[in-house]
């Protein structure tokens, strides 16, 4: 995120410099390579320029906030697993009152826990080896 904000304060000072957008968007590539703001979001920036929008920083967003991936709940769906690794996710669904979507991204981008087909683990595991690395001392 930091790295757009970045890349917009840039088309800013080509925008004040009198650059054209073309221009911006090749000076872009060439510093940023594939991580460049694409072509049409140059444009749109350099748009917003000309009708006075001065400011390249997010502007605040209707809807509600996102209330489900709190550390609270992150704890609670982790102990959950800890006492039963075997729950599904429509199990940790029932027993947290987490949103299905919710505990499904808790359990694979927060505890970086990932399904394992049975056949495919050996059936002789040590204890440390039966611990997730996320919750190794």
């Amino acid at each position: 995120m930091a790295e757009k904000l970045e890349q917009r304060a840039a088309v800013k000072f080509c925008f004040l410099l009198g650059k054209t957008a073309g221009e911006t968007v090749i000076m872009l590539e060439t510093a940023y390579k594939e991580a460049a703001l694409g072509k049409t979001q140059v444009y749109e920036w350099f748009s917003r320029f000309r009708n006075g929008e001065l400011s390249f920083a997010n502007q605040p967003r209707s809807g509600r906030p996102p209330t489900s991936r709190t550390d609270e709940n992150i704890a609670r769906i982790r102990e959950l697993i800890l006492v039963d690794r075997r729950r599904t996710i429509d199990d940790l669904v029932d027993l947290s009152g987490v949103s299905w979507s919710s505990c499904q991204r808790i359990l694979s981008e927060e505890l970086q826990i990932k399904r394992v087909a049975a056949k495919f683990v050996p059936h002789v595991l040590t204890a440390d080896q039966k611990r997730p690395e996320w919750c190794m001392p």
